[in-house]
Formats: C-alpha cells, structure tokens, sequence
C-alpha cells in the first residue's frame, strides 16, 4: 500500500518532512496525543502539502526516534517503527497504540504536557481532559468514585420505587454496595449520588423548550414551552418523557383490525435518546446540561461529551458501533431496571424505530453527530410535511388528531400546575430534606384524588411499618392530607 493511501484511509495521522532533533515537542507531542487517544501514524518524510519528499538516512533517523521517545516521553508508550519505500524513496512510519497507561507525557523544556487530539491537531490536555485521562489510565470510571456523600444522608425513595415495579424485588442496602453505588465505607459513589432523591450533583439537569417555528428565534413568542429539571437520574428520565409527549401530538390512522398510530416523533426512539443522554453524557462537564429543544418540523437533544472513544459518530457505521459505556455502574442500574439492553448499539434501535414508523422517509433519517465534547440527536417530526388535505380522500377521512393524546396533554398540563402548588406548600414546611421528598414521591405516584393507607406508603416508598406510621403523623400535622371514611379503616387522601 502506498503512503497517499495509508494518508486517505487513516483518519489518525500526522506528517513531518523530517525529524526535528532541537525541537523534539514538534512531534513528540502527536506520538502523545495518539497515545493518549485512539492511536495513530506519524509519517517522516512527507511534507505538509503530502508531497512526497523522503528521507536521506533512514536508519540513522530510526535510532534517534526510539531514543527521543524513551527519553522524553512518561511512560514510554507502545510504538511500531517501520521503513518504508517508495518511487525509490525512503519513508518512516511510527504506528502508535491508543495506551492504556493515560496520560503520557511529552518531557521537555522544563514542562511536563499531555497531548490529546482535536481535528488533525495535537494540543494540550485541558485541566478536564487530564481527569479523564487519569481516570482512563487507572481503569476508574467518574460514576464509581467515591464521594463525600454519607448513604444515610440521603433518601432513595423513588430509586427504590421504580426498581420495584421494574424487577418485582426490593433495592437493599447490600445491593447499593454490590452494584456500585456506596462503598464500603458507607459513602456514595457519584453514581449514587446522580441517583438520589435530592442528587447532589448539580450540574445534573436537563433543559427542555419546545420553540415556536423551525429555530430558536422565530418571533414574539419564541418559546410555547420551558422546563428546567433537577433530581435524581430516574426523574430526570421520567420528566423529560413526559415533556417530550407533552409536546408531541400523535395521529392514527384507521384500519380493519383496529388502527395505525402515527406519532410525530417514534416514541421509543425519543425515549432512547434520553435514556442514552443520561447515561453517557460527561458529568465531568460542569456547568453544562442535557437540553432537549422540540421545534415544529424535528426534536434536538443534545449531550455533553462526545463518543466515549474520542471517535465522530457521523463518521461511522451506526448500525454496527459497539457498546463502550463512559458510565458503567449507572448504565448497569438502567439495564437492571430494563430501561436499556446491557448489548447492543442504541443507535440502531432508535433507527429501527423510524423505519417502521407509518410515514417514515430516508429524508427523515435520525442525524447523530458529536465532537470533542458534545453530542447530538436529530430526530424528526414524521408528520410534518403531511397534512391531511394532501391525503386521497379517502385517507384524509380516517386520519385525525388522537383525541385521548390531546386529554392526556391537557390533564398533564393541569397535574402539573396542581403538583407545583403543591410542592410549594411541602416546601415551606420545617419538615426534614428526605421527608418532603417521600411525600412528594406519594404525590406524584398517587395523585390528589387517590385513597391510600400505611402499607401503600410502604410499598410505594420501601420503607417499614413504624416509618409509614410517622409519616403519617407528619403529613396529618401539617394538613396536608386527610382521612377518607367509607373506604376502609386507615384511608387517607391528599388535602388541596
């Protein structure tokens, strides 16, 4: 093979006319960058424009690559030197491999710099991208560190309750070892922490908006609807749902067994992509967030952190990228929640799920696209360009809005304005942090119409007989339920 082709085919790579001896940082900061990324070549003897120039002494040149390597690189990463010729010329190619001992360091010039790469340069790790690496290179994950969080700090009330519903058995303390979440010392992990009632991670947030038109500046009102969500991962999952349908409509259509649900957006392919966006995002990324922006013809959600191996997604094959998990022991608890498959490439299934839409086209095609730090889905209003005049007829007649979508969105729109009052009078209340948040929990899980009694605290909040009783007592006290005569001895309601 050809040294143009290698150049053509390899996205990793870097080229130098020849091998500069007093100004070793020039490419000894490629070979760590490479080493401190997913590997790469460095050509000698190629000049910038790629012509093809050579090398006089090749032998002499190969001797000073390996010294200067083992002398100003820490630690020495794993290279391949070859000599290569063509058209009667000398080449060097220096194959470096993605290291598993991150950072490694280019020494010199009283500095000591790690490398990382960006586009077709090679540039000082920043202070967040050396914390990756240092996590990389000591097989340490950011969800598994320990924090300064104490477990008995801290309620997971609605942690407990999903994973109830979801697996049919109880979250005990022993398993918030076993599955990561606290250490043995009895403090959280971040995991942990991103998964509490009150998480205090704060950065962990989603932003949703749902614009009026195709941008983000459209006119007078530019915004329909705005939300900004904090808590635990579980809620943030549950309330950027619930916007997302909010702010969608679904048609149907009818057939002779039944009927076609056409939904704007695949509802499994939205629920997905905030699944994936909760799970993989870069939580070293302080003072960013997940945003999920809806508009009238497509919905954007967007990430921070890109490709967990500093690859581009819209350079490769989606259909077959291989699962590589930047937060293991959350995405582990998702998948014994069975909110995603510990296999497989979600990006495969958000498409699946477009292909089998009703009015999906290639055109409508989901767009995943990431950088350096970023990362962004593109998912399409299936129902945009189609408006029922321009059916035949005899479709245009059995294809409607679904009415119950539009009931659903409306007494939504109301529990939520009810749950924020009612949140603020929880809140002005001296009760403890974990208390207001298991009345909360009751709240959303119950509502203020439904009649309960003590072991419905208990299967709904996980916790024993004499904690619900005291609740109870709590909630009495501070009037904000009531008992309920006629349905049973020891039933309660919500007072509004």
């Amino acid at each position: 093979m050809t040294i143009s082709k290698y150049i053509g085919e390899t996205t990793e790579y870097d080229k130098k006319l020849s091998l500069e001896e007093r100004k070793p940082r020039s490419w000894l900061k490629s070979v760590s960058a490479f080493a401190n990324g997913k590997g790469g070549i460095l050509f000698f003897g190629v000049a910038d424009n790629d012509a093809l120039v050579g090398l006089t002494d090749v032998r002499t040149v190969s001797e000073k690559i390996s010294e200067m390597i083992k002398t100003r690189m820490d630690p020495i990463p794993q290279t391949d030197l070859e000599i290569h010729e063509e058209d009667g010329k000398q080449f060097i190619m220096l194959r470096i491999s993605s290291g598993v001992e991150t950072p490694y360091y280019y020494i010199g010039d009283g500095n000591r710099a790690a490398y990382i790469r960006v586009g077709n340069e090679s540039i000082p790790a920043g202070a967040i991208e050396l914390k990756r690496l240092v996590l990389r290179g000591s097989n340490k994950t950011y969800d598994s560190l320990p924090t300064c969080y104490p477990y008995e700090k801290y309620a997971f009330t609605k942690l407990r309750s999903v994973y109830r519903q979801r697996t049919g058995k109880e979250l005990t303390e022993a398993d918030f070892i076993s599955f990561g979440l606290m250490d043995d010392d009895g403090m959280l992990t971040n995991a942990g922490a991103l998964l509490a009632d009150e998480a205090p991670v704060r950065h962990s947030r989603i932003f949703c908006t749902r614009w009026n038109g195709l941008d983000k500046a459209s006119g007078v009102i530019e915004a329909l609807d705005d939300e900004e969500y904090s808590g635990s991962l579980i809620t943030l999952l549950q309330d950027g749902e619930r916007f997302v349908k909010n702010n969608t409509k679904k048609r149907w259509k009818k057939v002779s067994d039944g009927r076609i649900e056409m939904p704007d957006i695949p509802e499994r392919a939205a629920f997905e992509c905030i699944v994936n966006g909760l799970i993989h995002r870069d939580y070293l990324e302080l003072g960013s967030e997940i945003h999920i922006d809806i508009f009238d013809d497509r919905m954007e959600i967007y990430s921070p952190g890109g490709m967990f191996d500093g690859s581009l997604v819209q350079n490769l094959d989606t259909d077959h990228v291989p699962s590589r998990r930047r937060n293991p022991v959350i995405a582990d608890m998702f998948s014994r929640m069975n909110y995603m498959e510990r296999r497989g490439s979600g990006f495969k299934k958000i498409k699946d799920d477009y292909h089998r839409a009703v009015n999906y086209r290639p055109e409508l095609e989901p767009i995943f696209y990431s950088d350096a730090a970023s990362f962004w889905v593109t998912l399409y209003n299936l129902n945009y360009s189609i408006s029922v005049n321009s059916l035949k007829p005899e479709e245009a007649g059995r294809i409607l809005e679904d009415e119950e979508t539009v009931v659903s969105s409306w007494k939504n729109s109301c529990f939520k304005l009810e749950k924020q009052l009612f949140e603020k009078r929880v809140n002005e209340l001296s009760l403890s942090g974990i208390t207001k948040a298991k009345v909360m929990l009751l709240y959303e899980y119950l509502g203020e119409n439904a009649f309960f009694s003590r072991a419905d605290i208990m299967r709904i909040t996980g916790i024993t007989s004499s904690p619900a009783g005291e609740l109870i007592k709590k909630m009495k006290k501070a009037d904000l339920i009531e008992p309920v005569t006629r349905h049973g001895k020891g039933k309660f309601k919500f007072r509004v």
